[in-house]
């Protein structure tokens, strides 16, 4: 788990303990695969992919919200060429508000 508080605390000031713990639950097996473990925000499958689970499923966020949060996201991962998919998905939540509803 301090891996992935780690590489969030690189985006983030005091990342949520439980947050992470419960986003590492909901990915579970995906994150053996090194291919499924990071995301890329600049393939647009990618993108729909997570809007329509992630965001959709946990967040509850409609498409325009999670959309405008990935970009948030993007933008603050700039740079990074192997974005972390708990770490996106992190600061999806942070980003749109919905942090509490992982926790």
């Amino acid at each position: 788990m301090s891996d992935y508080t780690a590489d969030i605390a690189k985006y983030s000031a005091n990342p949520n303990e439980a947050a992470v713990a419960a986003i590492v639950k909901y990915c579970g097996i995906a994150l053996r695969n090194a291919d499924s473990a990071i995301v890329a925000l600049s393939d647009k499958d990618e993108v729909a992919t997570v809007r329509d689970g992630f965001a959709a499923k946990k967040l509850g966020l409609d498409k325009d919200a999670a959309e405008a949060g990935l970009k948030t996201v993007a933008e603050k991962m700039k740079g990074n060429n192997r974005k972390g998919r708990v770490t996106v998905y992190y600061l999806l939540a942070e980003a749109t508000g919905t942090l509490g509803k992982l926790a």
